[in-house]
Order: structure tokens, then C-alpha cells, then sequence
């Protein structure tokens, strides 16, 4: 059963591709950039221009599959930079019926017209969630954040699922692939973005549950030192752990070589002389179709030599400013699914469906007498439970970690009338989801958002305070509410205000006590 439920939470993001699948394709204008790779033309759109695909590294195809990421090498002519690249391979879901092309380790440039070398603006390069399974840094179109914030935006893909996070032994870069994919990208842009009006100094590395994670383990990676000069973490905690399998965290290589060795077996690799040889040989559609759904970065691994979550308890990460939050509802989703998968939440089946999350006989009694399961509230109740071990309570604990050390914004996003990401009508009211926040900040896939007006308005001051952070540190300015530092923001329409009582909402306490 647990198998069964993670697999649905962790699919969660991807059933988002109904939202997010991109918008009919136009005529702009194009406009062109020189870098040192070449000419790249790009879209003249009204007041922004964007500049898509462009490879950062070398295709990891052939030998450079599971290999660290190699430049990319020079184009002659004019390359076109008008559309999306491939998106790097997945099984079908956010990316309507998936990808399975190696050749796409790319990114995507949002710009405002002005910018310009003479006046370099900040930088937001964003890192996409998908649970490391899923995801493409083209879904999000970034033109309301790029214009309104006078920022430049970045979007990456980086590889994926066991193309992405393999681990086995004397195979160098095990288990972090994808993470050396982002290092390179942010290596890309603190060489070119100066090109397309970016300022090169003046970079804040983003992303969202398993690109907010990402952006923890780039804190703990030392190779990532001087790459970025400011975080945004959203409903990826730090502190995550594989017990909470919803949140995303990170395994120790010796748990991430045994999963690769089963997968070398599944793929019909494992008994063979030379198995990298032979898992290099296979098709991208039969890796798929053997990789497990839970992916995550290996630690002890040169790249990541400790779990994210030890080294920013004991201090030993990048002290760059953070901004960090999450959803005030981010389990309902799960909730919600489970639910309709045929797995009800009653009174009854209460400690049966707590007991398949939480092992522990005496934490799964202790979880069940703090959140009782009354006569129709099961849904609510199991997402809440999922809400605060994963998301909230972490949050909470990385928060003050990190806000010791330097300087921290947390927020919590808590909009209870959150457009709905997924079609279909759930078991009860979700409220502010896992990835509810993002409709607010992107145009999932080109479209526009169905907001109300006060929803529109919270967009835009959400959108101020992420691109005042990312300006200055400071994300406070004239036309927002005031964020004091040390509290939690809570962003609801007509309702932005500090509050000091998330944690006791979220049961903190309780899972300080039972962890």
C-alpha cells in the first residue's frame, strides 16, 4: 500500500500537464544576441523578448551518458533560440506524452526590452519541480516576472530519473548528475547572461519541491560556491527526509548504489561483463520503463559530500540571503488523490492508512490522537498530516536554521480559493496545494491565469516581493505590505500579514516531539 500511495504523491506534479501543456504558436518579431557559442535568435515579444533552447552543455548522449556535463560546443550561422528543446527524458504527464530525446540539456531566457549590457538587471534563474522524474523548465513563462519585477529570467533542464540521478560503483558523478547539470547552467549564466541584459554578479538561484530542493543541495554543494548569490526555496524544505516521501530529500550513494544495481538488473543489465556498457547501449524508452518513481540525489558523493539537511544544521553551507516558504494546504492534493485511487479516509481506516506512512506502532497512535478522523473531515485531516511532516514543520526547521546563520524571509502561501492546477472535481475543498503558489509567479505552459482581481493583485505583490529579494536582499518596498523579518508572511488575497502562530497551526510542536 505504501508503494501504491507514494507512487501517486509523487506523480502529483506531473498530472499538472493538463494545466501547463504550452499555447498555439504566434508570429513575433525575432531578435538576435552573439555569445560565444554563436549567433542565437530569439522572440521580440511586447516589452520582453525570449530566448528558448539553448544548450549550455554538450548533448549527454553515447559516452557522456552518465558522465559529468561536457561544454557545448560552437554553432556556425544563426542558431534559432524561437522555440522550446526537447524536454529531458520522462515518462508522459506534465510533457503530454513524455520525452525520451537525451539532447536536451537547454535553457530558456527571459528578458526585458531594455535590458542590456549598459544596464544589467538581476538574474532569477529558476529550477523546475517534477519530484527529479518529471518536469521542463518550459513550461513556466516567466514574461509577467521578467516585466514586472525588471528582472532577467532563467529556466533549466537538467536530466532526470535514473538518466539523471544513476548511482553505481566506479561510475565518477554518481547519483548527482542532474545537480552538475545545474552547476553548469549557472556557470552558463554567470559567463553569458551579461549578453541578454543580465547582471552576472547579481544571480538568485529559485525552484520549486524538487527544484526548491535542488536549491538546498546547491547550499551543501561546494562545487557550487560563487554561482549564485541569493535563494528562493518554495515547498522544498532542507530538511526533508526519505521517511516523508513526499517531500523531496536526498539518500546516502550506498542506498543509491543498491537502487541502481536493481535497476541495471530491470533494464537486463546486471549480469552482464561490463554493465555501464551495456546501460549506455539501452534505449531511453526501456530506461524509463525500468527507473523506479522515486528518484533522489545521492550524498557522501563528491558533488554533495553531506546530506543538505546535516550540513545547514551544522552551519556548513553557502551563507547567501534566503527567501523560503510553503503552502498552508500543500497535503491536500496527495489527500485528495489517495483518496480517489480507492483508499478512504474514515474514522475506521484511519490508523491503517497513518500506519502505512508512519511504521512505528507508537508514532502512528501518537499521530492519530493529535489529528483525530471525525465522521466526514478524513480527507482534510490525512492532508494535514501529510502537510506538516513534509512541508510545514520542515520549512519551519530549516527556517531557523538558515535565519542563524544569515539573512532569511519565510513566507507561508495560503490563498483557500487557490485556481485548481488538476481537472476533475476532488473528494473536498484543497485550499492552497503543493504548487498552487505557481500560477501566481508563471503563466504555466504560455496561458494565462484564471484569477479573480484580488487574486491578480496578490500575484503582482508576490511577484514584487520575489523580485525586490532578488534586487537587493531586502524584498519590503513601498507598494507591498511590510514583511518583518523573523515572522511568517502569510499571502492570501486582501490578507497580507506577519503572523507568529504557523508553527502551532501546523502541529510543530508535536512533530518536534515524534521525529
Amino acid at each position: 500500500m505504501h508503494r501504491v500511495l507514494t507512487t501517486l504523491g509523487c506523480a502529483l506534479t506531473a498530472v499538472l500537464a493538463t494545466a501547463w501543456s504550452a499555447a498555439p504558436p504566434t508570429r513575433p518579431a525575432v531578435t538576435t544576441v552573439r555569445i560565444h557559442d554563436g549567433l542565437v535568435r530569439g522572440t521580440a515579444h511586447n516589452g520582453y523578448r525570449t530566448f528558448e533552447g539553448i544548450p549550455y552543455a554538450a548533448p549527454p548522449v553515447g559516452s557522456l551518458r552518465w558522465a559529468p556535463p561536457h561544454p557545448a560546443a560552437p554553432w556556425p550561422g544563426v542558431r534559432d533560440a524561437t522555440r522550446p528543446a526537447s524536454a529531458c527524458p520522462q515518462p508522459a504527464g506534465e510533457v503530454p506524452g513524455g520525452s525520451t530525446d537525451e539532447d536536451c540539456l537547454h535553457l530558456n531566457i527571459t528578458t526585458p526590452d531594455d535590458a542590456g549590457p549598459a544596464h544589467p538587471r538581476p538574474v532569477i534563474v529558476w529550477l523546475h519541480g517534477g519530484g527529479f522524474t518529471t518536469g521542463a523548465g518550459s513550461s513556466y513563462d516567466a514574461h509577467r516576472m521578467a516585466t514586472r519585477g525588471d528582472v532577467v529570467v532563467v529556466t533549466v533542464d537538467y536530466r532526470l530519473g535514473a538518466l539523471g540521478f544513476l548511482a553505481h560503483s566506479g561510475l565518477p558523478g554518481s547519483g548527482t548528475f542532474g545537480l552538475a547539470d545545474q552547476q553548469a547552467a549557472l556557470r552558463w549564466v554567470r559567463a553569458e547572461i551579461g549578453a541578454f541584459g543580465g547582471d552576472a554578479h547579481n544571480v538568485t538561484l529559485a525552484g520549486e519541491s524538487a527544484g526548491g530542493y535542488s536549491v538546498c543541495a546547491q547550499l551543501a554543494a561546494p562545487a557550487a560556491a560563487g554561482l549564485f548569490d541569493r535563494a528562493i526555496i518554495e515547498s522544498g524544505p532542507c530538511t526533508g527526509r526519505p521517511d516523508r516521501p513526499f517531500a523531496p530529500s536526498s539518500v546516502p550513494l550506498s542506498t543509491a548504489r543498491a537502487t541502481g544495481t536493481a535497476f541495471a538488473a530491470k533494464v537486463g543489465c546486471g549480469s552482464t561483463h561490463d554493465v555501464l556498457s551495456c546501460l549506455r547501449r539501452a534505449s531511453a524508452p526501456r530506461l524509463l520503463a525500468a527507473q523506479a518513481t522515486d528518484q533522489q540525489p545521492a550524498y557522501a558523493t563528491p558533488l554533495l559530500p553531506t546530506d543538505p539537511a546535516a550540513a545547514i544544521t551544522a552551519g556548513h553551507f553557502h551563507h547567501v540571503p534566503v527567501l523560503i516558504g510553503n503552502n498552508h494546504d500543500e497535503g491536500n492534493g496527495w489527500a485528495a488523490g489517495i483518496i480517489q485511487a480507492g483508499n478512504p479516509v474514515t474514522a475506521d481506516t484511519w490508523p491503517d492508512v497513518v500506519s502505512a506512512f508512519f511504521p512505528s506502532a507508537g508514532q502512528a497512535r501518537a499521530i492519530v490522537r493529535e489529528y483525530p478522523v471525525h465522521r466526514t473531515d478524513g480527507g482534510p485531516v490525512f492532508g494535514a498530516v501529510i502537510g506538516d511532516a513534509n512541508f510545514a514543520c520542515p520549512t519551519a526547521r530549516t527556517d531557523a536554521l538558515l535565519a542563524a546563520q544569515v539573512p532569511t524571509w519565510r513566507y507561508e502561501f495560503a490563498d483557500e480559493h487557490a485556481p485548481p492546477l488538476t481537472s476533475g472535481t476532488p473528494p473536498f475543498p484543497l485550499g492552497a496545494p503543493h504548487a498552487s503558489e505557481l500560477p501566481y509567479l508563471f503563466d504555466l505552459g504560455g496561458r494565462p491565469r484564471d484569477l479573480t482581481a484580488a487574486q491578480h493583485r496578490l500575484a503582482d505583490t508576490m511577484i514584487d516581493y520575489w523580485t525586490r529579494f532578488a534586487r537587493t536582499t531586502d524584498p519590503n518596498g513601498p507598494s507591498s505590505p511590510h514583511w518583518p523579518r523573523r515572522t511568517v508572511l502569510s499571502l492570501a488575497p486582501d490578507h497580507i500579514a506577519p503572523t507568529h502562530t504557523a508553527e502551532s497551526r501546523h502541529h510543530c510542536a508535536f512533530w518536534n516531539t515524534h521525529n
